[in-house]
């Protein structure tokens, strides 16, 4: 069965850096893309970042430049590098892949919270 860990996250000030980290596990996992979603309260989830197998990665317009997501195809593992954060940063965040034959693959979710 298809599972996704995540770790990271927590309280920062503005300004701060966090890094969130994700592992896929689950035998014939076959990944083409893995990424990161958010939902602040009252809100829709949101896609912040994917990348697919091939590297090429899109970005929600509000975090260009300061959140940066990487991949390593090998371990099935993806992480989001997030600097400069601000408090509409705050939310909760969602580890996402889409896998051949399996669909879509969801974490558990870890809190962000950007305050001062």
């Amino acid at each position: 069965q298809a599972q996704l860990v995540e770790s990271g996250g927590g309280l920062v000030q503005p300004g701060g850096s966090l890094r969130l980290s994700c592992a896929a596990s689950g035998s014939n996992l076959r990944i083409y893309s893995m990424g990161w979603y958010r939902q602040a309260p009252g809100k829709q989830r949101e896609l912040v970042a994917r990348v697919g197998s091939g590297g090429s990665a899109n970005y929600h317009d509000s975090v260009s430049g300061r959140f940066t997501i990487s991949r390593d195809n090998a371990k099935d593992t993806v992480t989001l590098q997030m600097n400069s954060l601000k408090p509409e940063d705050t939310a909760v965040y969602y580890c996402h892949a889409a896998a051949w034959g399996t669909g879509d693959v969801w974490g558990q979710g870890t809190q962000v919270t950007v305050s001062s």
